[in-house]
């Protein structure tokens, strides 16, 4: 196929200048990117295949890694375990039955060393999705990279550092709202000045519609959040143009194949013209969305576990078309438990596969014009932006969170969402539609329980061989900048080098901010 100059009204020398919608829609690549935000898309460069990994230990995740880069992946991104999202060390009592269960547990410099060993992080990108402790994981990050001789400006990738949906729909904080806040916003400022290929933040939609919200409220939630943490790094006296260009989005995609497409394009067009009217930034990538997309955990059923493939192949599909930047590819036994080593190259391959044999690629936005998925991206844009505008009505998404508006919305709706699989009005394959008596085989991933009590011997190691002293003084100083309005960045880094470990450097600054919790009946 003949795809020179192909950004959307011609393609191989057909003219589609007289197709319908097409006058009215711009190329991709320029304002409002409600096409994609490069002219020629996949064309010239591909998305990133980066498959979410991580359990156990920090060698057993290492392996994985590396398994996933020779099998052709092009970036990392890194599952953490549940004791570590929350900053607690793998021997603390409130750890136990969790430790690298739901992703690898790190709790010191050291397993961020075995984690990266023999991989090089001036040339991969990743991805880690952690929240609460996100300030001392990416610490641990760049520490590690600094020991390597890797020059801040190589490193690329992304944290998530989007504290406000785990109020909304994840739960996974620790601090108040305000002082975690505030920890994102350090974190901006100091990726702008020393990091600049780095992904400041991932403003994830995924988990709120992974709690049950709509494809609207999914966008809506999300950019308001987005609004939010822009407001606070301008009141921080950080220029727009200086962090937005580094601000990614993160989308889930479900099994709704043209509401999925016509809500990233929708987003993508909103983002731009609040941004726009908002901030009139003066630098054209400030106002572009770009995003990861993870296909839907939620929808993968434990019966029949191998009708997943299908599903993650169409959603994958579904997000590619919809002008993803990267894309994770879910396994299809990840109802079951850790993946194993052949759903996750089966999950790598489909995104292969879709990039190499189906075409799909050699087109920039081949849906545009349809009247159909024009109609959806004009609906979903227009729901959105109500949406958004009644929460800055009453005060911004972070008042909404503090009353429990946003939560409580997403309950309603995945209530909603239940009611119609239980009556079967929405049929789900193998659940409730085409169902068979045959029990679950694959069970996934077994994990070792030796490999728990040789995290936690390493972890007492680590802490019989540093400087107590030096590690107190760290821990000192992070506390006392805690109680100031200065930068904590860099203290959080000084901690992590002299070998502070994730629950303390935690501990330290929960000692000044306290925790939260969620305001009662949500």
């Amino acid at each position: 196929m003949d795809t020179e100059g192909a950004t959307g009204r011609t393609l191989g020398g057909i003219d589609f200048s007289s197709v319908p919608f097409i006058d009215e829609l711009s190329n991709s690549g320029t304002p409002p990117y409600r096409r994609g935000i490069h002219e020629k898309m996949y064309l010239t460069r591909r998305w990133t295949m980066r498959q979410y990994a991580g359990f156990s230990t920090a060698e057993a995740t290492n392996k994985r890694f590396k398994l996933l880069l020779k099998e052709g992946q092009k970036g990392l991104s890194v599952a953490f375990d549940l004791p570590t999202q929350l900053g607690m060390d793998s021997d603390d009592d409130l750890s136990f039955g969790e430790v690298g269960k739901v992703g690898v547990a790190i709790d010191s410099i050291e397993d961020m060393r075995i984690l990266f060993d023999g991989i090089d992080l001036g040339q991969v990108s990743t991805s880690m999705t952690i929240n609460a402790p996100a300030s001392i994981l990416f610490a641990l990050y760049v520490a590690v990279a600094d020991e390597k001789g890797v020059s801040r400006d190589q490193l690329r990738g992304t944290i998530q550092n989007d504290i406000l949906k785990e109020y909304i729909a994840r739960g996974l904080y620790v601090f108040p709202p305000e002082p975690s806040l505030r920890l994102t916003t350090d974190v901006m400022k100091w990726c702008a000045d020393n990091t600049p290929a780095w992904n400041t933040i991932s403003i994830s939609g995924y988990h709120i519609r992974e709690a049950g919200s709509t494809a609207v409220e999914e966008v809506a939630f999300t950019l308001s959040n987005a609004i939010e943490y822009a407001d606070s790094a301008i009141n921080s006296g950080l220029d727009f143009d200086t962090f937005a260009p580094r601000m990614s989005f993160f989308f889930g995609c479900h099994n709704d194949f043209f509401e999925e497409i016509a809500k990233f394009r929708a987003a993508r067009e909103l983002w731009h013209n609040l941004v726009t009217e908002r901030y009139n930034p003066s630098n054209p990538k400030s106002s572009q969305l770009r995003f990861h997309t993870q296909t839907a955990g939620v929808t993968l059923t434990a019966q029949q576990p191998m009708n997943n493939v299908v599903r993650v192949a169409y959603q994958a599909m579904a997000a590619v078309l919809g002008g993803t930047q990267s894309l994770h590819t879910n396994a299809y036994d990840e109802a079951l438990g850790l993946p194993t080593e052949e759903s996750v190259k089966i999950a790598l391959r489909t995104q292969q596969i879709l990039s190499e044999e189906t075409g799909v690629p050699e087109v920039v936005d081949p849906l545009a014009g349809s009247v159909h998925v024009e109609y959806l991206t004009d609906r979903i844009r227009d729901s959105a932006l109500q949406c958004i505008n009644e929460i800055l009505e009453r005060g911004g998404a972070m008042s909404g969170i503090e009353r429990g508006d946003q939560q409580r919305a997403i309950h309603d709706s995945a209530w909603a969402q239940l009611s119609d699989i239980e009556t079967g009005e929405r049929r789900i394959v193998g659940v409730n539609h085409a169902t068979d008596d045959s029990e679950v085989s694959d069970a996934g991933q077994v994990l070792n329980p030796e490999n728990v009590k040789n995290q936690i011997i390493r972890l007492q190691s680590h802490r019989s061989n540093r400087d107590e002293s030096v590690v107190q003084s760290q821990l000192k100083i992070l506390t006392n900048a805690c109680r100031s309005d200065g930068d904590l960045f860099p203290h959080i880094l000084d901690a992590v080098k002299s070998g502070a470990t994730v629950g303390e450097t935690m501990d330290a600054m929960k000692s000044v901010f306290g925790t939260w919790r969620a305001p009662s009946g949500i």
